[in-house]
C-alpha cells in the first residue's frame, strides 16, 4: 500500500475505503499486463494464440499498525483494515460459486447470475426476464433452478483468528474474528500460526434460525492478504537492520557475553544463579536435528522448577513468558488435555468437525509455561509426554486422524506432595511424579527454602530495594528497553545459529555419561531403591542441547569443551542434586542420633503390634509426651518404611504395622 501512496494517493485512498470495488479491477488490470509480457504461443492448429494467464489474485499488505480487535466497529464496514492474532481453527476447502448458471423451470431460459464474494450469496431475481409469445404460459414467480454443473467455482477456507495473548486486556477473555480466504490463500495456513492479516470488514447473515433479525450480521473478514509473523522462522525473510546484527555479532564476542545475558535474565530476583542460566539455556534452545530417515531429534529444552513456595518459581516463569519470542502461560489445575494438546469441535452451522489447537499447538516454536504442574489430573498430564519428546501431537478424534506440530520448549514449576520439601523423606516420597515425565525434562530444579541468617537478610534488603525502586520510571523504562534487547537477541540467535559439537567436545561428553550411568547403578546397589528421578539416554542428549545453547548465546558454529563443561555443571547442580536429594538408609549419622532413632523404632514396635494401625498423629504425639523429639520419630518412622516393616494409608495420615 506504501508503493500504491507514492504512485497516486487518491486511487490508494479509494481502495482503503471501498476496496471491493477496486480490487476486481486491479486484478483484471494485472490478467491484462500479464498477457502483454508473455509471447504467445503456436496453439492447436499452428496458429500464435494468446498464452493462458489462469488466475490472476491481488495479494496487499502494508506497513502501518495493525487494529485491535476489540476497536473494529461499524465505522469499518466495507473498508480496508489491518490486524493481527494467530489462527486457532482451520475448516476444510469448499467450492464457492463465482458466477451462478440459472434455469427457467417453465420455458427453460438460462440466465447467470454473479455472486458476491466471501461468504455472501447470489441475488436470484424473483421472476423470467422471458417475453411469452402469443399461446405460451407467462412464468411463474421464483421460477429459477440452480444448474450446479455450469456455475464457475473458486476454492474458499475460513479460519478462526484469536488475539494474541500479549493483546489481552488483563480479565478478559480473548476475542476471536471470521476470516474467509479464497484461490491461491487456501490451505496456506494451519492452526498455531501467527497471522497479520489485510481484508475487508464485511457481514454475513449467520443463519436462517435467526429470521425475524434481518438487520443483524454477523462481521467477517474477507482475507486480500495475509502475512505469517513467525520469528521462528528461520526460511523467511530476516526482520534484523544491519545495525542490529553488528551490535549482536560484537556483543558475541564479549569474554563476559554469558554471564552478562544471565544477570539480564529475572534482574529482580535475587540469586538463582543456576536456574538463570537454565533459563537462558531454555530461551535460545539447542539445534534442531532432522536425521537421513526422516527422525526429527528435538532442540528445545525443557525444565522443571520443583521446591517450597515463595521461592519465585512463579516469578521465574512469568519472566521467561514476557522474553520468549513465542510463550503461552497456563496453570496446571485450570488445564484439561484437549487445552494442551487439541480439541475437535463441531461447527455450529456446517455441522462439520474441525480442529482447534490447545496451549502446546499456539506456542509453537515458543515456550508453555506450566505452573502448579503437580496439581494436574495424571490423565491430563500424560497427553503432553508426546508433545515433549515428539514434539507432534497425534489427534485421532470423530474422523479426524491427523499430526499437529508442537515444538515448544516446557518450563514447568511444581510443589513437592507436602507442600515443602522435606529432607527427611526421600526422593520418591517428595517428587510425585512418573518417572515417564521426568525422564523428559532435561534439568530438574529442587528449590529449597533455606532459613540462614545473612542470606535471609541481604534477600530481605534486596526485595525492599526492589519495592522502593519501582516507583522510579527510569528504572522500570532502563528494564524495559533491556528486555526488548534481550528479546531480539534470542531472536537473532534462534534463527541465525546452528551449532554442533566438535569431536573432542564429543569424546569428552560420552566419557561423561558413562561416568554418570556407572555412579547411579552404583547408588542403586547400595540402596537396593530405585532413583526418582532416572539417568537415560534422554539425559545425554540434555546435556548435548545445553551445550549447544550456550554456543548458539555466543554466536558460535561449534560447541567446545568448555560449553560442554558448563553444560554438565549445570546438569549436575540440577538433576543429578534431585536424584540424590532426601534421605535413604545408609545416610551418614551422628551416633547419637542413630541411637534416638533406634529407641524410637523400639517404642513404636511396642505401641503397634503386626497388622495393627494407628493415626500417626496420635503415635508421635504419645512419643513426643515421653520426651522423644518429633523429627527423630518421623525419621524412625521413615526409615521403617524404607524397610518395608510399616505401609501409610488414607493419604499418609495412618500407619500400618506390616512387620
Amino acid at each position: 500500500m506504501e508503493d500504491l501512496d507514492a504512485f497516486d494517493a487518491l486511487l490508494s485512498d479509494k481502495i482503503r475505503k471501498s476496496p471491493a470495488d477496486y480490487l476486481p479491477l486491479f486484478e483484471t488490470a494485472a490478467a491484462e499486463v500479464l498477457v502483454s509480457l508473455r509471447s504467445k504461443v503456436a496453439g492447436e492448429t499452428g496458429e500464435m494464440e494468446e498464452p493462458v494467464t489462469g488466475d490472476v489474485q491481488i495479494f496487499l499488505s502494508s506497513k502501518e499498525n495493525c487494529v485491535s480487535m476489540r476497536s473494529i466497529g461499524a465505522e469499518y464496514m466495507s473498508k480496508l483494515v489491518k490486524i493481527a492474532g494467530i489462527a486457532i481453527a482451520a475448516s476444510r476447502v469448499k467450492a464457492k460459486a463465482t458466477y451462478v448458471t440459472l434455469m427457467c423451470k417453465n420455458c427453460k431460459n438460462i440466465r447467470t447470475v454473479p455472486c458476491r464474494p466471501g461468504l455472501g450469496g447470489a441475488i436470484v431475481p424473483r421472476s423470467c426476464d422471458h417475453v411469452a409469445q402469443p399461446g405460451e404460459d407467462e412464468c411463474p414467480l421464483d421460477p429459477w433452478i440452480a444448474i450446479p454443473d455450469k456455475s464457475k467455482y473458486v476454492d474458499l477456507q475460513t479460519l478462526k483468528l484469536q488475539e494474541n495473548p500479549e493483546d489481552v486486556p488483563t480479565g478478559e477473555l480473548p476475542r476471536n474474528m471470521l476470516l474467509s480466504v479464497d484461490r491461491h490463500l487456501v490451505q496456506t495456513i494451519v492452526p498455531g500460526t501467527r497471522l497479520t492479516v489485510m481484508g475487508i470488514y464485511s457481514v454475513y447473515q449467520a443463519s436462517a434460525a435467526q429470521k425475524g433479525a434481518v438487520g443483524v450480521k454477523q462481521p467477517y473478514i474477507r482475507v486480500v492478504g495475509l502475512e505469517q509473523t513467525r520469528e521462528t522462522n528461520s526460511s523467511g525473510p530476516s526482520t534484523f537492520t544491519l545495525d542490529e546484527e553488528l551490535e549482536f555479532k560484537e556483543f558475541a564476542q564479549r569474554p563476559d557475553a554469558y554471564a552478562k545475558i544471565c544477570s539480564m535474565i529475572a534482574p529482580s530476583i535475587y540469586g538463582h544463579a543456576d536456574v538463570k542460566k537454565a533459563m537462558a539455556c531454555l530461551l535460545f534452545g539447542g539445534s534442531k536435528k532432522k536425521l537421513p530417515d526422516g527422525v526429527r531429534l528435538r532442540g528445545d529444552i525443557h525444565v522443571l522448577l520443583l521446591g517450597d513456595p515463595s521461592t519465585a518459581k512463579s516469578q521465574f516463569l512469568k519472566f521467561v513468558e514476557k522474553t520468549a519470542p513465542v510463550a503461552v502461560y497456563t496453570s496446571g489445575k485450570g488445564s484439561s488435555a484437549a487445552g494442551l494438546t487439541a480439541s475437535v469441535i463441531r461447527d455450529s452451522s456446517s455441522r462439520e468437525f474441525y480442529l482447534e489447537g490447545g496451549a502446546m499447538v499456539l506456542a509453537d516454536g515458543g515456550v508453555v509455561c506450566i505452573d502448579e504442574f503437580d496439581k494436574m489430573r495424571p490423565e491430563d498430564r500424560v497427553a503432553i509426554h508426546e508433545a515433549m519428546e515428539q514434539q507432534t501431537i497425534s489427534i485421532a478424534k470423530a474422523g479426524i486422524t491427523t499430526v499437529l506440530n508442537s515444538r515448544t520448549s516446557v518450563l514447568a514449576a511444581a510443589n513437592p506432595t507436602s507442600g515443602r520439601y522435606d529432607d527427611l523423606k526421600t526422593a520418591q516420597d517428595n517428587i510425585d511424579l512418573q518417572t515417564t515425565i521426568l525422564s523428559r525434562f532435561d534439568l530438574i530444579f529442587i528449590v529449597k527454602d533455606i532459613r540462614m541468617y545473612d542470606q535471609d537478610k541481604r534477600i530481605a534488603s534486596h526485595i525492599i530495594k526492589v519495592h522502593a525502586s519501582g516507583a522510579t520510571a527510569s528504572k522500570s523504562a532502563d528494564a524495559a528497553e533491556g528486555e526488548n534487547w534481550l528479546k531480539r537477541y534470542i531472536e537473532y540467535c534462534r534463527v541465525s545459529c546452528q551449532p554442533r559439537l566438535s569431536e573432542k567436545a564429543a569424546e569428552m561428553l560420552q566419557n561423561k555419561y558413562v561416568e554418570i550411568r556407572q555412579k547411579m547403578r552404583q547408588q542403586a546397589y547400595e540402596n537396593t531403591k530405585t532413583s526418582a528421578i532416572p539417568i537415560t539416554v534422554r539425559q545425554l542428549e540434555a546435556i548435548i542441547r545445553l551445550s549447544e545453547s550456550l554456543a548458539k548465546m555466543r554466536l558460535t558454529s561449534v560447541a567446545t569443551q568448555e560449553h560442554v563443561e558448563e553444560a554438565f555443571r549445570l546438569f549436575n547442580v540440577s538433576t543429578m542434586d534431585a536424584a540424590r536429594s532426601g534421605i535413604n538408609e545408609h545416610l551418614n549419622l551422628t551416633p547419637e542420633i542413630a541411637n534416638e532413632i533406634k529407641k524410637a523404632e523400639t517404642q513404636i514396635k511396642r505401641r503397634m503390634g503386626i497388622g495393627s494401625h494407628m493415626s500417626e498423629r496420635r503415635l508421635i504425639d504419645e512419643l513426643s509426651r515421653m520426651g522423644m523429639n518429633d523429627s527423630i520419630v518421623r525419621r524412625a518412622l521413615l526409615i521403617m518404611h524404607q524397610r518395608d516393616e510399616i505401609e501409610y494409608k488414607r493419604e499418609r495420615h495412618v500407619i500400618v504395622r506390616k512387620a
